[in-house]
């Protein structure tokens, strides 16, 4: 969790949020929803070939039972990427982006024009007053942007927006138009990424993974997103987790560019 008394990228104003979210208008890129975990990843950029990685704390997969929210001991630490890596095929950004594509409640919802989306942190709202946060078991994801063309070296000044749906399924401004928990953008080159909480699947799609009646019915290799990737690409494509209900998750994965 943040210092209150630190200075965070999303105290720091408007004009700052927009220089960061500048890199974004050049090339605008949905990558894909993670497997299993279900967090969606928009990353964009006009970066460099210098090393970075982003480390994401978020609320991951909630047990069909009760369980605690606590929270998150673990800890990632962020290391370039080595060995074999893979072009991420594009995938759907899915009906929540709130990146402007479309509409929320009659009017089109576009966060990455909002300051404080720049943040490490994406539990809580940053919209509207609100700072309700999210249930959800804690999850701390580390993704590393790296090119394919150059040995999987890790890419710098590229922008990644992550969203989620929280313990019931519902996504901030949509679902819950006053919310707007579980969204939040950080650039590669810097050491943090956001945070998000997981929740249930929708029939048909293996993305969300908190229902065990749902999940144990598809498969990524079968459902409607993810169906038509080779196994290598939906092997990169989902996070390697550890951990448990009670301690918190920590993830690992790597997003893959030609550049």
């Amino acid at each position: 969790m943040p210092q209150h008394d630190a200075i965070e990228d999303h105290d720091l104003g408007l004009a700052h949020d927009l220089k960061v979210i500048a890199a974004m208008t050049d090339r605008r890129r949905a990558l894909r929803l993670f497997a299993g975990v279900g967090t969606a990843a928009l990353l964009t950029g006009c970066g460099s070939d210098s090393s970075a990685n982003g480390t994401v704390t978020a609320a991951a997969t909630p047990t069909p039972t009760p369980s605690p929210t606590p929270t998150p001991t673990a800890t990632a630490t962020t290391t370039p990427a080595t060995g074999a890596c893979l072009v991420d095929p594009t995938e759907t950004a899915g009906p929540y982006p709130a990146d402007g594509t479309n509409t929320s409640n009659g009017s089109t919802s576009n966060v990455l024009t909002s300051s404080g989306v720049v943040r490490s942190d994406i539990r809580s709202s940053f919209l509207n007053g609100s700072t309700t946060t999210a249930s959800g078991v804690a999850l701390k994801l580390t993704l590393t942007v790296v090119n394919v063309n150059a040995a999987c070296a890790p890419l710098a000044g590229y922008l990644v927006y992550l969203w989620h749906c929280d313990a019931q399924g519902r996504y901030s401004l949509y679902d819950v138009p006053g919310e707007s928990w579980l969204r939040g953008a950080l650039v590669t080159s810097q050491l943090a990424m956001p945070t998000a909480a997981c929740s249930a699947i929708y029939s048909g799609s293996a993305l969300y993974s908190s229902s065990v009646a749902n999940y144990s019915r598809v498969s990524t290799a079968n459902d409607n997103v993810f169906g038509d990737n080779t196994a290598a690409q939906i092997a990169q494509q989902t996070p390697t987790l550890t951990g448990s209900v009670a301690e918190g998750y920590v993830g690992t994965a790597i997003i893959g560019l030609a550049r």
